[in-house]
């Protein structure tokens, strides 16, 4: 008995390192690869009693486990693996959250009018950056920073500005939670398009993409 135990103790441990390279290896791709920098996040765990208990220890925290941990230090962009690892050794169950507004920021809309609209998109060929999922239904398409600013003018030149949009957009001072990272406890992020070498740094305008995604949240609306 004392054999299986040890042995079981000596998986969960290779498990979570395991585990814990993985996630370095994320940062340093996020970082490395696709020039973003990276923030260490609290993570939050469902409790049975409704609403999720942050890693951060405050009982009334407004963004569980989907904000920046005050004390960690950001990873910059362009860190490699061996600076990513030494950065995330530091906080090794932190959740790995992007800042918006510097490479990217996102155009955030429902679920099922995401992926039709990036169905849309798609068949239009027009050009596309990353496009992430959250586990609570949200879609985000990382467009070229700005376009937090100027979504309202944006959308009153295409005429939807009146319109009850289910849309928005996350500009300086959010962050996304990057898959595969968990999002306040609820599951992990997915990527519907991964970032590539040429959409990462180089996300397309919001105005390319904007019509279609008020078409589609419009129509949503109305049926």
């Amino acid at each position: 008995m004392g054999f299986m135990i040890g042995g079981i103790r000596d998986i969960r441990a290779g498990s979570r390192r395991r585990s814990r390279s993985s996630v370095c290896t994320t940062v340093a791709e996020y970082t490395g690869l696709w020039g973003w920098a990276v923030v260490p996040g609290a993570r939050a765990a469902r409790t049975g009693h409704g609403r999720p208990e942050c890693s951060c220890g405050a009982a009334d925290c407004p963004s569980p486990g989907a904000h920046p941990l005050a004390f960690a230090t950001e990873v910059p962009a362009g860190a490699t693996l061996d600076e990513a690892s030494a950065a995330w050794s530091q906080v090794p169950d932190a959740a790995v959250l992007l800042p918006v507004g510097r490479s990217f920021d996102a155009l955030e809309v429902a679920a099922p009018a995401g992926r039709g609209a990036l169905a849309r998109l798609e068949r239009m060929g027009l050009p596309l950056g990353p496009v992430a999922v959250t586990p609570h239904g949200r879609t985000l398409f990382f467009v070229a920073p700005g376009a937090a600013a100027e979504l309202p003018q944006l959308l009153y030149r295409m005429g939807w500005d009146d319109a009850d949009l289910d849309l928005r957009c996350l500009g300086p001072g959010d962050h996304i939670t990057a898959p595969p990272s968990d999002f306040g406890g609820l599951g992990p992020m997915r990527w519907l398009r991964p970032p590539t070498l040429d959409t990462a740094g180089r996300p397309p305008q919001a105005r390319l993409l904007l019509g279609t995604l008020a078409y589609v949240c419009n129509r949503s609306t109305a049926a």
